[in-house]
């Protein structure tokens, strides 16, 4: 059987002003490619840099259109269609055109798995919002292997890939979800802010603020995630 083909959006790296990188981290492709399936980068075509927080995310949803050319759209476009599911990987900055892609992939049904910083892209591409965390000393913990517990709603399709109504997570982040807009809230930390979305009717559209691609190798919960992603991305 053919392994699944999974594009992880590669980032931009702010700091290197005069031979400017893009990156993947090894902890995602690791975890691919030891679900059985085969990472691929996708690399911006366009330049310019148009980074996303909570004070112009609006102004970047209502130009999301825009945020790239005809030619940028297209090479996004191509590069996606080598892949049979997509990741939003964390990071410290979004650049605009995670959300054009996050838009792609919801209008167009194609699997996609969001981490940290790619559920804000999500959530912005699909007219929502975010906020800080109220407590942003204990929900940024970098090298903390776990932070916090999770609830998680028994009615969503993340309680069917974990088995379970509550799991521990790391956490390395100051915002949060404030708008969820079209999407279906499964998880709340115990700040009762929002850990998961899903959009139920899509094949897999779901979007996590912790990071599972850090804990695949002790912890079964969090290795299902990805298990399941590639079964949808096969389908």
């Amino acid at each position: 059987m053919r392994k699944a083909i999974i594009g992880i959006i590669s980032k931009h790296i702010e700091d290197k002003k005069i031979r400017p990188n893009t990156i993947i981290r090894d902890e995602l492709k690791d975890a691919i490619y030891e679900n059985n399936a085969i990472p691929i980068g996708i690399l911006p075509s366009n330049k310019k840099l148009e980074f996303v927080n909570k004070e112009n995310e609006h102004k970047h949803f209502l130009n999301i259109k825009n945020i790239l050319n005809k030619k940028e759209q297209q090479n996004f476009i191509d590069a996606i269609k080598l892949c049979d599911g997509i990741i939003l990987a964390g990071g410290i900055m979004a650049d605009s055109y995670e959300m054009w892609v996050a838009k792609y992939c919801y209008e167009n049904d194609i699997p996609l798995l969001a981490i940290c910083l790619g559920q804000n892209n999500v959530v912005r591409a699909l007219g929502g919002s975010t906020k800080l965390v109220k407590d942003e000393k204990k929900h940024l913990q970098k090298d903390a292997t776990y932070v916090h517990d999770i609830l998680i709603n028994k009615n969503s399709q993340f309680y069917q890939i974990v088995k379970s109504s509550s799991m521990k997570v790391n956490s390395r982040h100051i915002y949060t979800v404030d708008n969820p807009t079209k999407l279906f809230v499964s998880a709340f930390d115990d700040d009762n802010n929002i850990e998961v979305l899903e959009a139920p009717n899509k094949k897999f559209f779901i979007s996590l603020r912790f990071h599972p691609e850090s804990l695949y190798k002790i912890d079964k919960k969090h290795n299902a995630i990805f298990k399941k992603f590639i079964e949808a991305c096969k389908k």
